[in-house]
């Protein structure tokens, strides 16, 4: 079965060139907000009341949760989502979750030159029916379906990181804003759904701010 990460992650890449469909600042803050967004549907932590608070601290037997999980758990202060998005999400971890699926089976993992000089790396799928399962769960739920909690939190990722422009082009913008709203749900979903939205979309803005005060002090 695939994190929500993972699930993030390859509706993120063009599943035949293997590149990102948005930018890695966008991308990496999507992938922190999945780690919390999972480890809140597996009963351990908890966003209400705009803090995180450990509810259970047990691992749930994914390296990538376990590790973020017990980073949470150390902390002594209580912290905002926003602010754990922030120190969980790196282009780190998006190659170490792209390596695992390309160890899988489920990405090929393509090394390159570009002009013979800069390494790149290309994940083009190499499973394809792992993400047309998950593209289906997401356009069932699109298409008027009720959504789970999971499958909630997944498309107000993608909406936060702007993923569901590419992946999902023709998706109506009323159906995901009543899914990202949580009007549907009871108050304890719609409160992880919203604090998992403004959390992305807090690092999304932040780092674009602070890429724009790099390149503008060069």
């Amino acid at each position: 079965m695939t994190t929500i990460a993972e699930e993030v992650l390859l509706l993120a890449y063009d599943e035949k060139e293997g590149r990102q469909l948005i930018s890695s600042t966008e991308l990496d803050a999507a992938l922190g907000g999945a780690l919390l967004a999972e480890l809140t549907v597996n009963g351990r932590i908890d966003l209400a009341d705009k803090k995180v608070a450990v509810l259970d601290a047990t691992p749930v037997g994914d390296e990538e949760l376990d590790a973020a999980l017990a980073r949470i758990a150390a902390e002594s202060k209580a912290r905002k989502p926003e602010w754990w998005v922030q120190r969980l999400h790196s282009g780190k971890l998006r190659r170490r979750l792209l390596s695992r699926l390309a160890e899988r089976g489920v990405l090929d993992e393509e090394r390159h030159k570009i002009l013979g000089i800069f390494p790149s790396t290309r994940y083009p799928e190499r499973e394809p029916g792992v993400e047309l399962e998950i593209r289906r769960r997401v356009q069932d739920v699109l298409s008027g379906a009720t959504p789970d909690e999971r499958a909630a939190v997944l498309i107000a990722i993608l909406h936060a990181a702007k993923i569901d422009r590419k992946a999902f082009p023709g998706a109506s913008k009323e159906r995901i804003k009543e899914i990202t709203e949580g009007e549907w749900a009871g108050k304890a979903v719609a409160q992880t759904i919203a604090a998992v939205n403004a959390a992305v979309m807090a690092a999304v803005i932040g780092g674009a701010v602070a890429g724009a005060s790099a390149g503008g002090s060069g």
